[in-house]
């Protein structure tokens, strides 16, 4: 968007020059004048026409080094912008991994106490099963 500005800006730079030599060259040329006269005002023309053009090469080159100025601090403005989005999702993928982490941690004991609590069963039932059939043996 600046940099459009900046072309227009230097068309018009271009046209006011162009339409300014040209005007003055076509008055000069029509004014009956010695060639002398002429000559004298072409050069006076020329001289007022060159301070006019440093002015506004001056003026143009101000105005790109504020343009340029603007899009640094603009393109500043979002690096930072950016970072700052980066680091919050950095924080909240950490809060999920540590979400995760406790979730994962909590299911592994709950494995634990329902193995141990699956192997006393087991154990159990091994004994009572060992108890019963020991009278039989006993008996036999």
């Amino acid at each position: 968007m600046g940099n459009n500005k900046g072309n227009e800006f230097g068309a018009f730079l271009a046209g006011f020059f162009i339409g300014g030599l040209v005007g003055a060259a076509v008055a000069l040329i029509l004014a009956p004048q010695s060639g002398e006269e002429t000559r004298a005002r072409l050069r006076d023309r020329g001289i007022e026409l060159k301070g006019r053009a440093e002015v506004l090469s001056e003026e143009a080159r101000k105005k790109a080094e504020e343009l340029a100025a603007e899009a640094r601090r603009k393109a500043e403005e979002l690096a930072a912008e950016a970072r700052k989005q980066a680091e919050e999702l950095q924080a909240k993928g950490r809060t999920v991994v540590e979400e995760q982490k406790s979730r994962i941690q909590e299911a592994i004991e709950e494995g634990k106490e329902v193995a141990a609590k699956k192997k006393e069963d087991l154990l159990a039932r091994l004994e009572r099963e060992g108890k019963e059939e020991a009278p039989a043996e006993a008996e036999a």
